[in-house]
């Protein structure tokens, strides 16, 4: 049985997501405009549209008034495989043209090669750009040791994250419960340690309820059950989406 309460809350969480080759204005406008159709009873919205760059400007008059905040990605997604300068501009050019949010991705090859701080450099500066607006960090989890996991995420949150976020969903292992644990510990330490605040965002492959509220009770065992709202929590999403309103409407 679904807990419908922790459903509800779940779904005010969600970054609903279109990351693909075909997208156009035209095809987001839509997206948009059927996000913002997916309204509870009590006004309850999902908390964001996620899109690629060159759709931040079309999503943003879309959504206009709606409380739906744009995401965008950023930072060379989703390899970060591009001079920092040229990921830093991409960043600033999604914040200029309205983004509330960015979601970049970590170069794991600085990772794999041991170049920690550079990684933690890295993330600062693009947070830098974002000019005081949310930066998601992506892990990229399915490339990585556990013991990489624990290391990227604290550069992450040491390079000024505001969330640390499992995965881009464009490789075959996307999230899972185990490098969401060991994501949220690290999280929960640094509240408990540094008092700092960071949120968790878990995406690819996300697709029913029932695997969205596995994520949602790990956060909220690990680092408590206030933690389970959309300026700490968030799931990426686009077919949960659908199903998670349909589960709460009817």
């Amino acid at each position: 049985m679904i807990d419908k309460d922790m459903a509800r809350r779940v779904f005010s969480c969600i970054d609903n997501t279109t990351l693909n080759a075909t997208d156009n204005n035209k095809s987001v406008e839509a997206f948009c405009r059927r996000t913002m159709e997916m309204r509870l009873a009590d006004g309850t919205t999902v908390a964001a549209v996620c899109v690629y760059p060159m759709f931040v400007g079309i999503a943003k008059r879309t959504l206009e008034g709606s409380g739906i905040k744009v995401a965008s990605v950023a930072g060379a997604f989703p390899h970060g495989q591009l001079p920092l300068n040229l990921r830093v501009d991409e960043v600033r050019r999604v914040i200029e043209d309205g983004a509330d949010e960015v979601d970049i991705v970590i170069n794991r090859g600085l990772l794999l090669a041991g170049e920690y701080n550079v990684v933690c450099d890295e993330v600062s500066e693009m947070k830098a750009a974002c000019k005081g607006r949310t930066l998601k960090v992506i892990l990229e989890t399915g490339e990585l040791s556990p013991l990489l996991i624990r290391r990227a995420a604290q550069r992450a949150i040491d390079g000024g994250a505001d969330f640390i976020k499992t995965s881009t969903g464009k490789i075959s292992t996307g999230a899972t419960p185990e490098a969401a644990e060991m994501m949220l510990n690290v999280v929960n330490e640094n509240v408990k340690f540094n008092k700092k605040t960071v949120g968790f965002k878990a995406a690819g492959g996300i697709r029913t309820p029932e695997e969205a509220l596995v994520y949602a009770e790990m956060a909220k065992k690990i680092v408590g059950n206030n933690f389970i709202n959309n300026q700490t929590f968030r799931i990426g999403a686009s077919r949960l989406t659908e199903s998670l309103y349909s589960l709460l409407t009817f």
